[in-house]
């Protein structure tokens, strides 16, 4: 298993596109969203980051899930920009590991926060799920 040293930091870019806009979410209450970078994909592209600083120490069969997110959404980007997404290795606590999150587009920092990640079995987290199905 290789260690996490804080300060470690992960980020990459990504293109944003029509899909991953609030806008295209409206189709599920009906309500309408503006044509600009969802919340909840920008959070997904700085969860990504940070899952990939965990890949070192993950055994086989192990994945790493978020369990918290707390950021701010601070301006809007239009499709066809470029996002990066850069996770900061802070601590681990307890299971937890603990990432400071930053995402920018060409005109600057548009997200920042904490988000907190655990290594899990994945078959652990599927047979979970699939008794929530109902």
């Amino acid at each position: 298993m290789t260690e996490l040293r804080p300060g470690a930091r992960w980020s990459f870019r990504y293109l944003v596109k029509q899909e991953d806009t609030a806008a295209s979410l409206s189709g599920i209450t009906g309500d309408a969203f503006p044509a600009v970078l969802a919340t909840t994909r920008c959070i997904a592209l700085l969860e990504l980051a940070a899952g990939h600083l965990l890949l070192p120490l993950q055994k086989p069969g192990e994945l790493s899930v978020g369990v918290t997110v707390e950021v701010n959404h601070l301006a809007a980007t239009p499709v066809g920009a470029w996002v990066e997404a850069e996770a900061t290795f802070i601590a681990q606590e307890g299971k937890l590991y603990a990432f400071d999150v930053v995402a920018r587009d060409p005109g600057g920092e548009i997200m920042r926060g904490v988000h907190k990640r655990a290594i899990v079995a994945e078959s652990r987290l599927l047979e979970g799920a699939a008794k929530r199905k109902g």
